[in-house]
Order: C-alpha cells, then sequence, then structure tokens
C-alpha cells in the first residue's frame, strides 16, 4: 500500500492542524497533534508554515520555458545598452563549440534599438546568432545564422511569427522539461494552462510524455488550435482552442467568427490572444455574433478601456492577465505606450469591481514565472524602477493570490484545503499572513502533487 503522508503542524485559515493524505487526496485535517503518524507514514513537518491550495498558472509556454533553459537574456534589465549587449553575445559566443548556435532572448529595442542582421554582425559575425524579441513573436538572425538556414543573402534577418520555417532549418535544440519542472515546483505550482496554439501532434506528444516520465510534475492543461488533432494523451487534460487576434493585423471578423465556430464545432471554448484595444473590440464583437459559452477567456487583456466592462461582464468572460508585465516592462510602457491607452493599462482592481472574472498567468518564458513576483506586481503596481502604474489596478495581496488558486477548468473559483478535495499543495516556511506583507519564492518549503512531494527545500 501507497504510505500516508502527514503534514504535521502546518497552519490553515488561522489555526494549527495536523493534515492526512490518503489516495492522492486529503484524508484528515484535525488540530495539532491528532493526526498521530504511525511509523509507515511519511511525516512533512510545518513548524506552523501556511498551507495553501498548490498554485497554478494560468497562461505559460512549456516548450519555450524548456527552449529558454540556457539562452542568454537580454532584456532590459539583463543588458543596459549596446555595448552590455555586445559583450553578453561575444561572451556567450566565446563559450560556445564550434557550430554551435548563441539562442539569446527577451530583446526589447530600448536596449539598442532596432536589431537586423547588420548590427548583430556588428557583434558577433563569426557564430549563429539568434535574437527572440521578448513579445517571442520576431527572431533576428545575423548572417551566420542566416547562412545557415538558406536564407536569400539580401534578406534582413528579421523572422515575425516564422517559428515553424526557422525550427525546421535550425540544429534540433535539446528541450530541457525537466529543469522547467523543478523550477514551478519550486514555487509551489502544481499546475499549468500552456497557451501555445500548436497544431503539431508531435508537440503535444512530447508534452505527455514529460508528464508521464516524471519530468514535468504538475497538472497540465493544454489549449492549441481548433486544428490540432485528438491524440491519445491521457497526461494532459484540454482546455479552450487558442485564437490569435495579431496585435498589428487583425483578422477580418467572418474570419475570426469561424475560427470560434470551429471550436465551438469541437464542443470548446476560446482563449482569445487580446493585447491592442483593437483586438479586444474585434473579439468582443466576434463573440456578440457567436455567443459565450464557460470557460471562454481573453488572454493578455493588456488595453481594456472601461467602456469595454460591461460587454466583459455580460458575456461572462474571464481576463487572464499578467501584472508581473507592470514591473518587468512598465518602464517601457510610460515612455513607449500612446498617452491615451496607459491608465488601461494590464487592469486588475477596476476588472475584479465591475464583475469581470480575472486570473493570473505568467506568459512564461516572455514574463517571469515566479507567481510570488506576481503577488508582489499586483499589489505594489510599481515599475522596476519604482514608479506607480495604475495604481487604482492594484489588488490586496490576498486577492492577488486567489487569483493563482483556481482551477484550470474554473480560473477564477479558488480551491480549498479541505477534507476530500485533490492533494496539490503548496506549504510555506512561515505564516500567510507573514509571507503576504513580503510574498518571496524562496518561502516555498515544499510542492505535493496529488500526495507526492515533489519540491522540498530542505
Amino acid at each position: 500500500m501507497t504510505p500516508r503522508l502527514v503534514v504535521v503542524d502546518a497552519e490553515l485559515r488561522g489555526q494549527r492542524v495536523d493534515v492526512v493524505i490518503a489516495g492522492g487526496s486529503l484524508a484528515a485535517i484535525v488540530p495539532t497533534g491528532g493526526a498521530r503518524p504511525s511509523g509507515d507514514d511519511l511525516v512533512v513537518p510545518a513548524a506552523g508554515g501556511a498551507l495553501l491550495p498548490g498554485l497554478h498558472d494560468h497562461h505559460l509556454h512549456l516548450l519555450a520555458m524548456a527552449a529558454a533553459v540556457g539562452s542568454v537574456a537580454v532584456g532590459p534589465v539583463d543588458v543596459a545598452d549596446s555595448d552590455a549587449l555586445a559583450a553578453r553575445l561575444h561572451a556567450a559566443a566565446g563559450e560556445a563549440t564550434r557550430g554551435e548556435w548563441v539562442r539569446a532572448i527577451g530583446y526589447h529595442e530600448s536596449v539598442a534599438g532596432e536589431l537586423d542582421r547588420h548590427v548583430l554582425d556588428g557583434f558577433v559575425a563569426d557564430c549563429p546568432v539568434r535574437v527572440q524579441h521578448r513579445s517571442g513573436a520576431m527572431w533576428v538572425l545575423n548572417s551566420a545564422a542566416l547562412a545557415a538556414v538558406g536564407a536569400s543573402a539580401d534578406h534582413d534577418g528579421r523572422f515575425l511569427r516564422a517559428d515553424g520555417w526557422l525550427r525546421e532549418r535550425m540544429p534540433h535544440h535539446p528541450l530541457d522539461l525537466a529543469a522547467v519542472g523543478r523550477r514551478l515546483a519550486g514555487y509551489g505550482v502544481t499546475g499549468v494552462t500552456d497557451l501555445t496554439p500548436t497544431s503539431d501532434p508531435a508537440e503535444v506528444a512530447l508534452l505527455g510524455a514529460a508528464v508521464a516520465n516524471g519530468d514535468l510534475r504538475v497538472a497540465v492543461t493544454i489549449t492549441g488550435s481548433a486544428d490540432l488533432p485528438a491524440t491519445q494523451t491521457p497526461q494532459l487534460a484540454r482546455g479552450p482552442v487558442k485564437v490569435v487576434v495579431g496585435d498589428h493585423e487583425l483578422p477580418s471578423l467572418d474570419d475570426l467568427i469561424a475560427r470560434f465556430q470551429a471550436a465551438r464545432r469541437l464542443g470548446r471554448a476560446v482563449a482569445v490572444h487580446c493585447v491592442t484595444r483593437e483586438a479586444l473590440v474585434l473579439a468582443l464583437v466576434a463573440w456578440q455574433e457567436v455567443g459565450a459559452v464557460r470557460g471562454d477567456r481573453v488572454e493578455h487583456g493588456a488595453v481594456v478601456p472601461p467602456e469595454l466592462f460591461a460587454d466583459l461582464a455580460g458575456l461572462g468572460l474571464t481576463v487572464v492577465t499578467q501584472p508581473s508585465f507592470v514591473h518587468e516592462r512598465g518602464d517601457q510602457y510610460l515612455t513607449d505606450v500612446d498617452l491615451a491607452d496607459r491608465p488601461h493599462l494590464w487592469r486588475c482592481g477596476s476588472l475584479v469591481d465591475a464583475g469581470v472574472g480575472v486570473a493570473f498567468g505568467s506568459d512564461a518564458p516572455y514574463g517571469s514565472a515566479d507567481p510570488w513576483a506576481m503577488i508582489r506586481a499586483a499589489a505594489q503596481r510599481r515599475t522596476a524602477a519604482g514608479q506607480v502604474l495604475g495604481a487604482h489596478e492594484a489588488l490586496s495581496a490576498t486577492d492577488a493570490l486567489a487569483r493563482l488558486h483556481g482551477s484550470a477548468a474554473q480560473p477564477t473559483r479558488p480551491r480549498e484545503v479541505v477534507v476530500g478535495a485533490p492533494a496539490d499543495l503548496c506549504l510555506l516556511d512561515r505564516p500567510l499572513t507573514e509571507m503576504l506583507a513580503t510574498p518571496d519564492a524562496l518561502a516555498v518549503c515544499a510542492t505535493i502533487v496529488g500526495g507526492n512531494v515533489v519540491f522540498s527545500r530542505s
């Protein structure tokens, strides 16, 4: 028989308790000292640390996170200017073995302006280099990389939404999903929803295998496009169909309605990528035509003007947003975003007040996967330089935490630690009030998924 797991002397809803886990569920919750573990039980001492439902990241990209392992970070928080960028890329090229590519991620124009092959050649000319924009939508290749993929000699090196084309022509890069799994477990994350709009069954099979062999020790829900075949991957739940409304190339209304209808024919909701106000307006018109169903979501909602609140609430849509971007990108927003849009950036509090469902996702690797940083950003609304962006959108840390306690199927309904619930838990090394005062991922001391300890800091 599988031994019971007993969490001893944990803080739960302000009380000190012992929690008994058996068969992957919470079997008993009793006052501290009442569990009386046997010699066969596995005991986890909590010493008064808070026991919480495991966190769920409602928007990330697992394969991209795995690909980012070992990549060179070149975002504004990593390199200050073109000289620092050149030094970092040059150092990475010096460490690369012959024929190995340098893969850099997180670039933004505030570092060194617009990149093309010629700019990159000035940094590194004798080693293939590819740099991803922090939006994830564009890669820039230097001349050595362009030659390796067989691009034309006059190509400027900029590839927008061409991941599939590039992937077929670049050397295979092993994906370290085990590292991703360890990282998520270390944050107290027990479940994720992958929002990659893939139509490739091989990518689904790769994720399914990683869950099956224990590399990804979290519950995984995938979205994918409407064209993704129904593959046999029992390890992966299916969520809504991902629909991308391009930030700068809007589809026609008829095309968007057709994509919504394709999802409906599969019996599935839609998760619609909307960053600009124009994209959100178009998506809402499509929803009005097709009708909304339970599980329909707006992804990002970077710009949501108040005149759209009633439509979002009336349709029963959930906005899955990224408050971490206020901290990570806020200083660029304050200089780059149109003044008329700044009050509407990455809304949280006003959406909640308007009756709109709100859940949080990291968008990792395009944002930090640390959910506790997400909670800090939602509560403080401060940029990396300390400026306040949208103070009226702040949530309490308690409310922000709840936005990470929903399930994949019900993102806005926080799960609870109660008898009979699945044993997907996060144990802290301190009481909850202390954690929420200064949220810190290092306070996570154990993560339990399905009754198994998948992370222990000790």
